[in-house]
């Protein structure tokens, strides 16, 4: 199984191979390997493959995409963003059943990328207890909504007082099970 890390301004490594640029037929076996996934998983494909031409031609500069190859022919692959200190890891997808290639893809290579250019952190997306064994512990995310409806507005509030809660005491239960040692 070979990974080939696309990605404009990053110099070869040893055991990967550096892509000139992304390409459509990179875009089309990603966009193959996101439905599969989505389709073994029950999910909902909510992605388009016109998605994917549009994020290569406005964030090309952020792109940061995993392609992993068996005999020469695409596999799997795994799509983060570039912020200015952290990679964002967003989608993975495979066609096919090989054992532990996730985890490949989606954390060491992208922990070997964050490294190697100096990136402070990985943010491997929302989900997951099996990320805590790999290191990735439970970390707060924040979105923003507008409501417009004001009983809706408070209903949610109160909800979230209560959520907040409940997702804190979650991550303390979960971090007990982080593979780092503590200090006494």
């Amino acid at each position: 199984m070979k990974a080939i890390v696309v990605d404009a301004e990053w110099a070869p490594r040893a055991g990967t191979k550096l892509a000139p640029e992304l390409e459509a037929r990179h875009w089309d076996a990603f966009f193959r390997f996101y439905i599969s996934t989505s389709d073994r998983k029950w999910g909902s494909p909510y992605l388009t493959r016109a998605f994917f031409d549009l994020i290569g031609e406005r964030m090309a500069e952020r792109i940061v995409l995993v392609m992993c190859e068996r005999n020469g022919r695409p596999v799997a692959g795994a799509l983060n963003l570039r912020g200015e200190d952290t990679l964002y890891g967003r989608n993975w997808g495979c066609a096919g059943d090989f054992p532990f290639l996730h985890f490949e893809a989606c954390y060491y290579r992208a922990i070997d990328f964050a490294i190697a250019h100096g990136l402070k952190r990985v943010e491997a997306g929302a989900q997951g207890e099996h990320k805590i064994q790999r290191g990735y512990l439970p970390a707060p995310t924040y979105s923003a909504h507008w409501i417009r409806d004001p009983g809706f507005k408070r209903a949610v509030a109160d909800f979230l007082t209560r959520e907040r809660r409940a997702v804190a005491h979650e991550m303390d239960a979960l971090a007990e099970l982080s593979p780092f040692k503590r200090e006494a």
